[in-house]
């Protein structure tokens, strides 16, 4: 009864959406995964299990801002990066520490990842190289939750100029072959890589092969498959 209602209420939430511009956790990730939200390709549902431990990671890094909030040190949360075409994205906080300005950006995951947890991971240091980028803050934080048990473990980053120029260069790239209908090829590490095992895209990106192709002719080809597994594209995608 009820869970079959809130399972509904989570799967409902996340339908799928169009996208139109990038976000910043879109940074040095997949392009073709990418690619296909832009299109709106249809995707893997995410089950309503996942959705739920989402919002349990958001609740707890409220709960550590408030934390940070009641120290006297957060000079601005959920902080918009300036307006501009390519991109947008919101920092998690912007804190004082011995007066020096820091971005902070909070990631929970759960205990088995987090006691792995060495050094920082890449795709949440290019979110943060962003945000040093954008904000022209020297430093930034990256501080994990261990969901299960709160347990904390920070990464001091250095802003490196090279590191935000080269995200934004191939965000620049990938949107000129969105523009262009270009599917772009596989990323290296094809199927072994960690993004392509949690990728809502799987199906279909095997069928695009492994070059670069032609959106418009691809589209054309999935709508003609007659496989039941196959996936099939709405009339707007694009």
């Amino acid at each position: 009864m009820l869970k079959e209602l809130l399972d509904q209420f989570y799967l409902d939430r996340d339908r799928d959406r169009e996208q139109h511009h990038f976000y910043i956790t879109d940074a040095g990730k997949c392009s073709r995964a990418i690619f296909f939200k832009f299109k709106n390709v249809p995707r893997e549902k995410m089950e309503p299990r996942v959705l739920r431990m989402f919002d349990h990671g958001d609740y707890i890094q409220m709960q550590i801002l408030n934390n940070l909030f009641s120290l006297g040190i957060v000079r601005a949360s959920e902080v918009k990066i300036p307006p501009q075409e390519l991109i947008s994205g919101r920092a998690d906080a912007i804190i004082t520490l011995n007066n020096e300005l820091y971005v902070v950006d909070f990631k929970s995951m759960n205990s088995m990842v987090f006691k792995n947890l060495t050094e920082p991971k890449k795709d949440n240091i290019n979110q943060i190289q962003l945000y040093l980028h954008y904000f022209k803050i020297p430093k930034g934080i990256l501080l994990y939750v261990n969901k299960d048990t709160l347990e904390l473990k920070e990464f001091l980053i250095e802003h490196d100029p090279a590191i935000a120029q080269k995200l934004l260069k191939d965000l620049t790239d990938l949107k000129t072959k969105i523009d262009s209908n270009v599917v772009p090829q596989r990323i290296p590490g094809w199927p072994e890589e960690w993004q392509c095992q949690y990728c809502q895209f799987k199906e279909i990106c095997q069928m695009a092969g492994e070059k670069e192709i032609s959106w418009l002719e691809f589209r054309k080809k999935v709508d003609e498959a007659e496989a039941s597994s196959s996936p099939s594209l709405p009339s707007e995608a694009r």
